[in-house]
């Protein structure tokens, strides 16, 4: 009985995982049809689509094809908040670990710290791409 303590943990935490991740998408998708319905049985009966929500319709569509400017600033301050965080985590791990083992502390704290590393540098190639894009958008 024990032994389906773990077992019941990892399933309970992956399946929390996957619908944190999965469900947010699966109800996009079904706004997204049931938009297209929408649309295509209104089409059908001869009704005309308001200018607001074609200009609504073609915003949504431009805006996820090319990040905008403000995008690039704050995905690259959230990205680097995120290393900051595991930045310090790491920091964290080695001093909690100092009075336990030496190696074992350089190793947790180096580690995640390293991977701190990657959404870091990631934030800072998108502030870059902010510093390098125009302020006016070009035609």
């Amino acid at each position: 009985m024990s032994d389906l303590v773990p077992l019941v943990g990892t399933i309970a935490f992956w399946g929390f995982l996957g619908a944190v991740i999965l469900v947010p998408i699966y109800l996009r998708h079904r706004d997204r049809v049931q938009m297209q319905e929408t649309l295509r049985v209104a089409l059908e009966k001869g009704q005309t689509l308001p200018a607001d929500l074609v200009t609504a319709l073609q915003n949504s569509i431009s805006a996820k094809t090319m990040p905008t400017r403000e995008g690039d600033l704050r995905r690259g301050v959230v990205l680097i908040a995120i290393a900051c965080g595991f930045f310090a985590l790491g920091y964290g791990l080695w001093y909690g670990l100092m009075s336990v083992d030496d190696m074992a502390a350089y190793i947790s704290g180096a580690c995640t710290a390293g991977v701190g590393a990657i959404p870091g540098l990631i934030g800072v190639a998108y502030l870059i791409l902010w510093a390098t894009k125009s302020k006016t958008p070009t035609a």
